[in-house]
């Protein structure tokens, strides 16, 4: 059935005529050995199965209305779920290969946004699955909670019923042009509908209210217009004065570090962990940049804010994107802790935030010259997400580590937290054109966390 995407997803699906600005998000999950295949076939057709987008295709709506998920007539999961033996070298390097292929290549849009591939051989009897998809499919705390879909708590594999949580085979409903026609036409005037309801419903209060207090309801509605500025204008220069371009071709890599060590860090510096982990990435890009004996202070980040709710199911894309600025150039990591803790809450309390909807819909009306301006010159994202606390297993084999490569969509590298366990994963996603020495950039990385981890050392 017809389902219109939200006005963010369909920001997100529009930026995407540059494609520099893609949304594909590729993992990596480790494997001690190769899991059962027929099990992992038979969890993927599960997790089809109670996830209807997972067997959805995305198609264009004439304007206002955003594009529509529908059922794909023509699902096959075998096109989805692959199986292959690992390329050389055998190890994590040649997973790095596959994964840095998949996040540069688009999907086939007239089928699901989704494909995941097991990797057997490894040269020490591992295996790996590379899963990659449209982040218009899941957020990362939505992947995190289809992922346990698929894991089991032992290595004995759960049956079918007990990770099914529908009945009954999914429907595929066909559909003709004067249907469609007829879904564009109701989401149009219930959009008007709501639009007009909330105008006459907030009528009466402003009204009020400018009468009570007139000085204070003007400043308000300053502050809401201020914000919305913040989150709508465009980045007309980078803050980098050395991670200027822009390409399609992309390097990854990966680095861990100790979870309680980086939030203890962060607890003694006044922050939380995503501080913390913030901080470690702006050390790395001072110490790079001192490398190549450029001074920076300032740097804009983009940052992956999640808005979902009791209540909203499994899945599903709930995050705004906030942009503000890190002091990369401090030196000392507690104070950059601290003053990055202050930054990100001003970001997340943003009087624009319980608009987003409504400025996204605005802004989708927008040329797409427009769109790309207001993330091309981002210097880096970054992206913290609550992973599995617990040791798992897929389908007879244990997961020794998972992996998250979150899409640069404009900036010069995204670093991505996945917790898993104990440990902090980091998957590096830089794009070469803004920072084309990977290893030095790597180095830098590594130092700029081990600064911070120090202030959790005992």
């Amino acid at each position: 059935m017809t389902e219109f995407m939200s006005q963010t997803d369909a920001f997100t699906w529009a930026m995407e005529s540059d494609p520099r600005l893609r949304s594909t998000v590729v993992t990596v999950i480790m494997l001690d050995g190769s899991p059962d295949w027929d099990v992992v076939r038979d969890r993927f057709m599960v997790l089809s199965q109670d996830l209807p987008i997972w067997r959805q295709r995305v198609v264009e709506s004439p304007a206002p209305a955003p594009p529509r998920w529908e059922d794909a007539p023509d699902f096959d999961l075998d096109f989805h779920l692959r199986r292959v033996s690992a390329p050389d070298p055998g190890n994590l390097e040649g997973v790095l290969e596959m994964a840095r292929v998949a996040a540069m290549s688009d999907f086939d849009r007239a089928r699901p946004l989704w494909t995941a591939t097991l990797i057997e051989g490894l040269d020490d009897g591992g295996a790996a699955v590379l899963c990659k998809f449209h982040h218009g499919l899941t957020d990362g705390v939505g992947g995190v909670q289809i992922a346990m879909a698929l894991f089991d708590l032992t290595a004995t594999p759960r049956s079918r019923d007990e990770v099914r949580t529908k009945t009954g085979e999914p429907e595929v409903h066909q559909r003709g042009v004067l249907s469609d026609y007829a879904e564009i036409v109701r989401y149009d005037l219930g959009l008007l509908g709501k639009g007009v309801s909330g105008v006459l419903g907030a009528a009466p209060k402003l009204l009020l209210d400018a009468v009570r207090r007139p000085l204070q309801t003007a400043a308000s509605a300053g502050e809401l217009a201020a914000s919305v500025y913040r989150t709508t204008r465009p980045v007309t220069a980078t803050g980098s004065p050395l991670m200027k371009d822009r390409t399609l071709v992309r390097k990854l890599g990966v680095h861990e570090v100790p979870l309680g060590t980086l939030k203890q860090a962060a607890h003694r510096s006044g922050g939380a962990l995503n501080d913390a982990f913030v901080a470690g990435i702006a050390g790395g890009l001072r110490r790079y940049h001192e490398k190549h004996g450029v001074t920076v202070a300032d740097l804009h980040l983009t940052m992956p804010i999640s808005v979902r709710k009791d209540g909203d199911e499994m899945g599903g894309n709930h995050i705004t994107l906030a942009r503000f600025d890190v002091p990369v150039g401090l030196a000392d990591p507690a104070e950059r802790i601290s003053q990055t803790h202050e930054r990100t809450n001003r970001a997340r309390n943003e009087k624009s935030t319980p608009y987003i909807q409504i400025i996204a819909g605005a802004m989708n009306l927008m040329p797409r010259w427009y769109i790309g301006s207001v993330l091309r010159k981002v210097d880096f994202l970054a992206s913290d997400v609550p992973g599995v606390p617990v040791p798992v297993y897929l389908a007879g084999a244990k997961v020794r580590v998972q992996y998250a490569f979150g899409p640069t969509i404009g900036s010069a590298v995204n670093v991505t937290l996945l917790t898993y366990v104990d440990t902090c994963a980091l998957g590096i996603d830089v794009d070469t054109g803004a920072i084309p020495d990977f290893d030095a950039f790597y180095d830098c990385l590594v130092e700029g966390f081990d600064e911070v981890l120090a202030l959790g050392t005992d």
